[in-house]
């Protein structure tokens, strides 16, 4: 994991008063600090980290991204109410947001957003972290802070089982399609523009648009995570999924663009610090196992 700069010169601090912050919350706990443990000195703008406020962690989803995060009708398998709705938030991104939300002692409280309202609202103040799938690309950086990643996805593609394109080795073999992917992604505008003599149709504004657009036939191909595209076959048991990594005929992708992070507002750095705290007792196969978890449970997937 990177950026654990936080974790070790500003915990110690940050934690105690998390709990002050989250004092109207919920009944877990944050462990005490190691008293004998060696700490050097924190820069000032850790020493004042901004949390929560009232004790609720508002965490920020377009709760329409399965396996990520999904809306469904009941709390099933710990699913989480919708702010101001009478539907509940579950997948991946929720798993996480208990596991923050518990760490801090706070109440969670999920809000449901379009894709391109989300760092938005962190800017804004109206939400106090991002859970959505977000690759950390240099450009959002620039907006939001990021914590360490909590997913490393690779990028994949989307076809009809029995479409033209469902033997293609590469993503040369897309030459001619027609193909689209969601707004405001590194698929739709770092990926796509990579595929020969492709046609790129406007970008879909969700993954479940995205997903109607290749089952209705509108276009042959759709580029996404592999994640999303597992949870696809899944939903949509025509649609094939095709990984071209190791074969020379990929994506060109940098680390920025498969390396998913949780955002909070710009110098929050005591979130941002608690945030990392939890990532750091999970690996990479951990993540992989949840990540599994998801797409079994969620609601397209159940008989």
């Amino acid at each position: 994991m990177k950026g654990k700069t936080l974790l070790t010169l500003a915990l110690a601090l940050t934690m105690t008063l998390s709990l002050a912050a989250c004092s109207s919350g919920g009944s877990a706990s944050v462990p005490a600090p190691d008293a004998s443990a060696p700490m050097a000195a924190a820069p000032e703008s850790a020493l004042t980290p901004k949390l929560v406020e009232d004790g609720v962690l508002k965490v920020a989803m377009e709760c329409a991204y399965a396996p990520f995060n999904w809306t469904q009708a009941d709390d099933s398998n710990g699913a989480v109410p919708i702010s101001g709705t009478s539907d509940y938030a579950y997948g991946y991104d929720v798993m996480f947001a208990k596991k923050i939300a518990e760490h801090l002692g706070c109440e969670l409280e999920i809000v449901k957003m379009e894709w391109d309202a989300l760092i938005p609202a962190l800017q804004s103040g109206s939400v106090d972290a991002v859970i959505a799938g977000q690759c950390i690309t240099a450009d959002r950086a620039a907006q939001v802070d990021f914590s360490d990643p909590y997913y490393y996805a690779s990028i994949v593609c989307l076809v009809k089982s029995d479409g033209a394109y469902a033997g293609a080795a590469g993503i040369s073999g897309f030459s001619g399609a027609k193909a689209t992917s969601q707004l405001g992604t590194v698929w739709y505008d770092a990926c796509l523009p990579q595929i020969p003599d492709v046609t790129v149709l406007p970008a879909q504004e969700s993954v479940p648009a995205m997903l109607v657009a290749l089952d209705s036939g509108a276009v042959d191909l759709v580029v996404t995570d592999q994640p999303t595209a597992l949870s696809a076959c899944k939903a949509y048991p025509a649609m094939k999924m095709l990984e071209f990594t190791g074969s020379g005929d990929d994506f060109d992708v940098s680390e920025e663009e498969t390396d998913f992070g949780i955002s909070v507002q710009k110098g929050n750095a005591g979130l941002t610090a608690a945030i990392n705290e939890v990532l750091a007792a999970y690996t990479a196969d951990d993540y992989t196992a949840m990540m599994d978890q998801a797409i079994e449970v969620q609601p397209l997937n159940q008989e």
